[in-house]
């Protein structure tokens, strides 16, 4: 295919022939700019910043404390991302998250949806990759930007709305207790995503707390 550049000026169009079909194109090259660069500023979500992690040594208190909470403990099956969605509460100012495993790592990421919340209930979601959850979340791909997998494991294509806080990697959750927070960037939903995608043979049996403080 051959280029043309032609300098445009106020009220330039710009016409595209098809050499297939001989079917012809007019766009106008400042409107169509401008339209295109107003989109993409209205839906761009502000950056978000970095959480604070740390790590702890006390795997069996955590696991024990766990195993007696009702929804303390869960299997994370081999193929599987289970997606912790954790609504901004209207008293917390900071999300706050603890996990441990048994015998094997897990991956693990944060994401934050934009969007208004309704209910502060905590839900739980479980695909068999991050593409699959993104595409029953909702049919719209337009403006999809790519994020992090896990070894070659799960790739995950994010709509425009939603953040990185921190992308999916593997932590040694079943030799040190997982610690972090996050400060509310305003309004929405933060995406725990716990990823087994990588393991083709292995359950990971997690232990998590999730959290918010004022």
């Amino acid at each position: 295919v051959t280029n043309y550049h032609v300098p445009q000026g106020v009220g330039d169009i710009v016409m595209i022939q098809s050499d297939h079909t001989g079917a012809v194109d007019i766009l106008s090259a400042e409107l169509e700019t401008a339209d295109l660069l107003g989109e993409q500023r209205k839906v761009q979500p502000p950056p978000l910043a970095a959480p604070t992690m740390w790590t702890t040594e006390k795997m069996k208190e955590f696991k024990a404390k766990m195993g007696k909470e009702k929804n303390g403990r869960m299997v994370v099956k081999r193929g599987e991302v289970v997606t912790v969605r954790v609504p901004t509460h209207p008293d917390g100012k900071c999300i706050c998250w603890e996990f441990a495993t048994d015998d094997y790592d897990i991956g693990f990421g944060v994401y934050f949806d934009w969007t208004t919340v309704t209910s502060t209930a905590i839900t739980v979601q479980v695909s068999e990759s991050s593409d699959e959850e993104d595409e029953e979340e909702d049919e719209e791909t337009e403006g999809l930007s790519p994020a992090g997998d896990v070894e070659r494991g799960s790739k995950s294509y994010l709509r425009i709305r939603y953040g990185e806080i921190m992308p999916v990697y593997r932590r040694n959750s079943h030799r040190e207790v997982q610690a972090g927070s996050h400060e509310y960037p305003g309004e929405g939903i933060y995406l725990l995503k716990f990823d087994n995608s990588y393991s083709l043979l292995r359950n990971k049996t997690l232990f998590f707390h999730v959290y918010y403080t004022s």
